[in-house]
This record gives structure tokens, C-alpha cells and sequence, in this order.
């Protein structure tokens, strides 16, 4: 029976060659970054069974976002995974012999059931780095560095700002020193401050039937923002006799001394994250433009594990979003599309005559580690030159008369519009310094 529709399902993408050869490019580079700073790779199921990953979230990833189903074999109740982090922590309670602290990074596809929009998508890669086993600000510390250093490679050393806060913050003042005890729709309204305004924020609050006064005192606070320096001394002196509060500073203090670009860094007490597992230090990045949400997130969940096992194991961590970024690039003019292929060499062959000729001389070039095409349609070679062209292949190897006799090849570069005959057993040299000086 022939499909309704043969596009993919809403919120899920095809990839053409241009935009995997930058996506594989990019990732390239964060794989770098993440090595650098001695972290180790790992991969796991794309699948956890559903009571892997419930309670971990919070009501609205649960209830709504998580893709969750039932196998009509075994009856049991799987989901896709909706973030590399609670895998980890799964995956760190079943290798219990691993070094700690354990450095780990994980580039993979998760998915969440949005609704799409600009730079959200259901089925997205997310590129994470985490630290298991340090409770120790410095931890928290590197993962920042690890994050700008990540950006920079990427290519954005500017335009950007990290922000920071501590849920012992949050837990200190507002469920202590404001008493308010039903905090999760409260952190839910703070959180869609960017979205909705502070008088959005107002309106959210007072549907939750707080005091007028409870109120303005939570949009005071979360107005609260600035360098580490100047907020984290106005904290303490305001919320000085509170214990998460102190904790809190003292570690946000000698965390952001040891980052590396501590002017990029500023304290928010508006930025509150959604997942519950979160414990401490919480971060995210957010580009001055365009205005695309944050571009990475992440902070300390010293709980998590231990919800497996029993045995609370502290754990830090970031998350790059992959797809933002990528967005974020090409309106910028950071990307562009314009390498259609892997392919460095395509061999004109001018008659079919000399195909088996040319056949060898792209297996010479391929055996020396260079990308050849030679064309399989039995076209003539006007139309090999129009696909080289369309695909911007770099340089062109013409295979004539002239060149079977002599055994030789003619090396044409695009680009410096050089053109060169040699020797078959010089072909590979010469088309590299073509490619290279080109």
C-alpha cells in the first residue's frame, strides 16, 4: 500500500550529505575538546525500561514529554531515552569497579515528545561530559572550562554569557527563609521567565494563590544577577545564618575563581532548571544571538545514583545542545553548506573506452587515502564535469586517449584553475600538494 505521507513525522529530520559532513564536523570538534580535558567515551541503549527512567524528571517530563510505550510481547513498559543523564547514572550503578572520579563524555540522539519549533526537535543529539565521583567545586569548575573551550572550538568565543545558581540557593531562600512549601509550580513559573516576562512570571504566581507580598519578594530575588563577585557577597550578607545559602556561596565562590573566563560567568537567581535531580551548581549558556533558548545546560546531581543503588555518589555535568548551535551558526554566517561531499578527486573518464584505465587510476588514488569518485552511469563527459561541479569536487583527474598511451593522468584544480599531466606512479603526490595548496 502506498504511504499517506513519505516525510518523516513531525519533529524529526532527514540529513542530507551538506549538513551531516557539518554536523559530523562539529562533533569532530567536541570530541576533541572532551578528550583534551581527559574524558572517555561511552555509548548506551537507545532504550531503558520505563522504570529506569521514572521519577528522575518531574511531572511534565513524565506526563507528557517522555516517548513511553508498552511491548506487545513481553507487556513490559519501555521509553526512549529523553537525556544521557540518567542512563549514566544506571550505567554507573552497574559497573561499580570503574575509577573514580569517572569522566565520561556521550554524543547520541535522545527524544523528547515537543511541539517543534525553531531549534526544538523530538528526536535531537545532545553532547554531554560528566564528572562522577568528586563532590569538590573544582569538578564543577572544570565542566564550565570544558563548556567555553567547547564554544570556542565550535565557534563561539564571544557572544555568549554562562549562567550560574546553586539549588541549595533556591532551597535556602525560598523554601526557608520564604516558607514556601509547594515549590515545584513556583520553580515552574520562574522558569518560564524568558518566555512569558516578568509579568507573565506575576501572573503565573498569582494563579498559585501566593500573597501579594510573597510575590514581589520572589520577583526581587529572582531580579537579583551579576558577577559572582558582587552577587555571591550580597547573598551572604542578606542570608547569612542560613545553611544552604552559606553553602551555596562558598562553593559558587571557589568554583568561579578556578573559570577560566570568569568574565562570561554571572550569577542569576532567576535561573532555576526543570529536572528535579538537580542538587547544587546549576549552569546554563545562552547566546546574545539569535534569541534561540540556551545552547548548553547542566549543574550537580549528587542523588541521582544513589537512587539505584542506594549510595549517594556526587556527579556533575554539561549538555550541548547540537542542533541550537548548529542553527545558531548558520544564521550567524559562523557555518555554511557550501561542502556537498567527501569526495577530493572526480576521474573524467572521456570515453568508456578507457574505463578500465581509469578504473586503476582511481584505486591508486584511493589506496594513497584520497576521496575519488569515478562515475558508474556511463555518462559522457560533459555530464561527469556537471555533477563535479554540483558537488564542488575540488579537483578533476581526466582520463583521455592521450593519457592511456602515456601513461599518465591529467590533474585539474578547480579552484586555482592549475592543470597538470604526470606520471600514474606520481598521481597521488601531485593531487595531494592540488588539494593542499588549493
Amino acid at each position: 500500500m502506498k504511504p499517506r505521507n513519505i516525510r518523516p513525522p513531525r519533529g524529526f529530520r532527514d540529513f542530507p550529505p551538506d549538513i551531516m559532513l557539518l554536523r559530523k564536523e562539529l562533533i569532530s570538534r567536541l570530541e576533541n575538546v572532551f578528550q583534551r580535558y581527559g574524558f572517555d567515551p561511552i555509548d548506551t541503549p537507545v532504550l531503558e525500561y520505563w522504570e529506569i527512567l521514572a521519577g528522575k524528571y518531574g511531572e511534565e517530563a513524565e506526563n507528557r514529554l517522555i516517548w513511553r510505550f508498552k511491548d506487545p510481547w513481553s507487556k513490559r513498559e519501555y521509553a526512549l531515552r529523553y537525556d544521557l543523564t540518567v542512563p549514566l547514572a544506571r550505567f554507573v550503578a552497574t559497573n561499580r569497579n570503574i575509577v573514580m572520579p569517572f569522566k565520561r563524555y556521550h554524543i547520541a540522539p535522545v527524544w523528547r515528545h515537543e511541539e517543534p519549533q525553531k531549534g526544538r526537535y523530538r528526536e535531537f543529539y545532545q553532547c554531554d561530559a560528566d564528572i562522577v565521583g568528586s563532590p569538590h567545586p573544582e569538578a564543577d569548575a572544570e565542566i564550565v572550562n570544558l563548556a567555553i573551550d567547547s564554544l570556542k572550538a565550535l565557534g563561539f568565543s564571544t557572544g555568549y554569557t554562562i549562567r550560574l545558581n546553586d539549588r541549595r540557593l533556591l532551597k535556602g531562600i525560598f523554601e526557608e527563609e520564604l516558607g514556601l512549601s509547594n515549590i515545584v509550580p513556583v520553580y515552574r513559573a520562574i522558569d518560564k521567565l524568558d518566555k512569558i516576562g516578568i509579568d507573565g512570571v506575576r501572573k503565573e504566581l498569582e494563579k498559585l494563590g501566593l500573597a501579594q507580598g510573597t510575590i514581589e519578594k520572589i520577583l526581587d530575588i529572582i531580579s537579583i544577577s551579576g558577577s559572582p563577585n558582587d552577587i555571591l557577597e550580597e547573598i551572604s550578607k542578606k542570608y547569612s545564618n542560613n545553611s544552604n545559602v552559606s553553602a551555596a556561596v562558598a562553593h559558587l565562590g571557589e568554583m568561579s575563581s578556578l573559570i577560566i573566563e570568569s568574565d562570561k560567568i554571572k550569577i542569576d537567581m532567576s535561573l532555576v532548571r526543570g529536572l528535579d535531580y538537580y542538587t547544587g551548581p546549576i549552569l546554563e549558556i545562552v547566546l546574545d544571538k539569535p534569541r534561540i533558548g540556551s545552547v548548553a545546560g547542566g549543574g550537580r546531581y549528587d542523588n541521582l545514583i544513589g537512587l539505584f543503588i542506594g549510595e549517594s555518589i556526587p556527579a556533575t555535568g554539561v549538555s550541548i545542545g547540537l542542533e541550537r548551535i548548529i542553527d545558531a551558526g548558520l544564521e550567524l554566517g559562523i557555518y555554511d553548506l557550501n561542502r556537498r561531499t567527501v569526495t577530493e578527486v572526480q576521474v573524467i573518464v572521456m570515453k568508456h573506452d578507457f574505463f578500465h584505465y581509469a578504473w586503476k587510476v582511481t584505486d591508486l588514488l584511493r589506496q594513497g587515502g584520497i576521496s575519488t569518485r569515478i562515475d558508474l552511469g556511463r555518462v559522457n563527459e560533459r555530464k561527469q564535469r556537471k555533477k563535479a561541479q554540483r558537488l564542488s569536487i575540488p579537483v578533476l583527474a581526466f582520463i583521455g586517449g592521450r593519457e592511456v598511451e602515456s601513461g599518465t593522468v591529467t590533474l585539474y584544480s578547480v579552484k586555482c584553475g592549475e592543470r597538470f599531466t604526470v606520471k600514474l606512479d606520481d598521481v597521488v603526490e601531485r593531487a595531494r600538494e592540488l588539494l593542499s595548496n588549493c
